[in-house]
């Protein structure tokens, strides 16, 4: 690499305390030339020790900082953060996730190249006990997740509509603005989206790497895609055009269980309906997850369809109720385009 443009990566975090070590670390592994990257750690008000353990590594990590995000969620964290960022290249790593050393080399070397304005790269989702492998296996699937290109591709590089932990030019952002700060969930869906529309090319890079580590509990995947559900539905009020048909899916499934139940009350041939419907889904289902055990191991099987039907059940579910709670906001509070000079605004901490 003939150049190396300064690089801010931003660590939006809040409790990481079991895994800030290896976030973090990954980070300050990156076989990017030190003196021209600079790491933000935008911190939620954490309260289980991960302030402490990052203000432990800035004594030997000059270019790492550690800032308060009071509003204690993803896009608060990230625009505080763009406040202060220095860099020609933004990089965004979450605090649940490890890159690869040359995740950020590589990432500068696709943006140099002047073809795309945003990159990332295949996510491998990974689980540390029996019951997160079973939902790393089932969010790699794309019967789980759809068509979600940065779960499911893994040796292609192919453009397309959005990326885990991607690194923008800075100009580009600057052109885009910040981040919607209404959106707890899905606020990176909004906002790739919102660089599409300003003509911006976000490639998906086989070459750049990185590891997430699932949730260890079917509790905790329940409420991670009810919430996905939930506020995808206030994405597509503000921006219908960004939905795709897959992202339906879930929610007609579910209302047909729903409708099937009401008419079964009422009539055998609604409890036929409402039959053949779970039957065709048990069906495949198990399809799904006889063909993941293959891939990922036969042990995982028993869970496997558990986690799918989690999936499927509660970003559904997430959606019918958004549908119901934003009832009134269609056509309403759109987020207004922000410009880099509000970008710059921002109060710094």
């Amino acid at each position: 690499m003939k150049k190396f443009p300064a690089v801010t990566v931003i660590m939006p975090v809040r409790n990481e305390g079991a895994f800030i070590a290896r976030s973090l670390g990954a980070v300050l592994r990156q076989d990017y030339p030190s003196d021209h990257i600079e790491i933000i750690v935008s911190d939620g008000m954490s309260t289980d020790g991960t302030r402490d353990l990052v203000r432990s590594l800035q004594n030997d990590y000059p270019g790492l900082r550690l800032i308060d995000n009071p509003g204690k969620i993803a896009p608060t964290a990230l625009n505080t953060a763009l406040a202060l960022a220095k860099g020609e290249i933004i990089v965004r790593v979450d605090g649940h996730c490890e890159i690869a050393p040359d995740y950020v080399r590589n990432c500068v070397e696709h943006l140099l190249r002047g073809e795309v304005d945003g990159v990332g790269g295949p996510l491998e989702t990974v689980g540390e006990t029996y019951i997160a492998q079973v939902i790393s296996a089932a969010m790699s699937s794309s019967f789980g997740v759809g068509g979600s290109a940065f779960r499911t591709v893994k040796d292609k590089t192919v453009l397309t509509d959005t990326v885990a932990f991607p690194a923008y030019t800075r100009r580009i952002i600057e052109r885009a603005g910040l981040y919607d700060e209404e959106l707890v969930r899905n606020q990176d869906d909004e906002y790739n989206y919102r660089l599409r529309k300003l003509g911006a090319k976000i490639l998906l890079a086989s070459d750049v790497k990185s590891r997430y580590y699932s949730r260890s509990s079917l509790r905790s995947l329940w409420r991670q895609y009810f919430q996905y559900g939930y506020w995808k539905v206030r994405v597509m009020q503000k921006h219908p055009r960004q939905m795709q048909p897959r992202q339906f899916v879930p929610a007609l499934f579910v209302s047909a269980l729903l409708v099937g139940q009401c008419l079964a009350l009422l009539s055998p041939i609604g409890t036929w309906v409402l039959g053949t419907g779970v039957g065709a889904y048990a069906t495949a289902n198990l399809a799904a997850s006889l063909l993941t055990s293959r891939r990922a191991g036969w042990r995982l099987l028993p869970l496997l369809p558990v986690a799918f039907a989690i999936l499927h059940l509660a970003y559904g579910l997430g959606f019918i109720t958004g549908l119901v709670r934003f009832r009134h906001l269609w056509g309403k509070d759109k987020m207004s385009e922000c410009t880099g000079s509000q970008i710059s605004s921002v109060k710094q901490v």
